[in-house]
């Protein structure tokens, strides 16, 4: 039998759990944001809150993360990898396990769009967060699941969708819960060793913007994909490469690759 309409609670997805992530697993029915669930100094690496409604979840550049209570995966991972690490390419590992996840679940072509999406079908599926706090970093991953295209979001900046919605049936949340945990919990541990040069072949087989003419900033060209350390590769038109950290992205057109 489906999860889908049961809550998320700790009696149901404790026993699924199979590796560190997820322990503790703090669940509430309803908060502000699951971000701020994580404040305590004393939980563990690994401690995660979920929820079934944030009343003021967020998103990236301070944008507002919409949800229908029971409908979504709302929940934030308290990392603390090493402070000379790069933590910013943790969007790419959580993207990268989120979509993994998705797509075991739902059967889609699911991709990841830098730096923190990550869309099936023209449609974004789901969004990362990464909020930095006394020596750990909260990755902050929303999902949706099983909103009907009614009562997802229509003013965002790329069409929002959900499992349903693009498969037209129902998906148990608690099973993708643990999926994308598990997943997350094997790529932090090929980052924390290797950094994103293991994680690459993966990233790039699911780069949704590669070989697309792109904007991010006052930077405009087609999209190569990503550097090594997780930076877009932006080539011009006159062959100038340029490597972005961080910004907003605008895609236009399809280039040749």
């Amino acid at each position: 039998m489906l999860n889908q309409h049961k809550p998320l609670t700790a009696d149901l997805v404790e026993p699924l759990l199979s590796g560190r992530l997820g322990r503790p697993y703090l669940w509430s029915a309803s908060c502000v944001s699951t971000q701020d669930a994580l404040h305590d100094p004393a939980l563990p690496e690994g401690a995660v809150a979920a929820t079934e409604h944030q009343s003021a979840g967020r998103g990236r550049a301070g944008r507002r993360w919409e949800d229908e209570p029971g409908a979504s995966l709302l929940l934030s991972v308290l990392l603390r990898p090493p402070e000379t690490a790069p933590s910013a390419q943790l969007s790419l590992v959580c993207a990268l396990a989120v979509a993994e996840a998705v797509e075991a679940a739902a059967g889609l072509d699911v991709r990841w769009k830098w730096p923190n999406d990550v869309v099936a079908d023209g449609r974004k599926l789901a969004g990362i967060l990464l909020e930095g706090r006394e020596g750990a970093i909260v990755c902050g991953i929303g999902v949706n699941v099983d909103q009907t295209e009614r009562s997802l979001p229509r003013e965002t900046r790329l069409p929002a969708g959900s499992l349903r919605m693009l498969t037209g049936r129902a998906h148990d949340r608690a099973t993708l819960l643990v999926g994308l945990l598990e997943r997350l919990d094997t790529h932090y541990d090929a980052w924390l060793a290797g950094g994103l040069e293991p994680l690459l072949p993966a990233l790039e087989r699911r780069d949704a913007l590669r070989g697309s003419v792109v904007t991010v900033g006052e930077v405009t060209g087609t999209a190569r994909g990503i550097a090594p350390d997780g930076r877009l590769r932006v080539r011009s038109t006159d062959g100038v490469e340029t490597l972005v950290a961080s910004g907003e992205v605008s895609r236009g057109s399809d280039a040749s690759d």
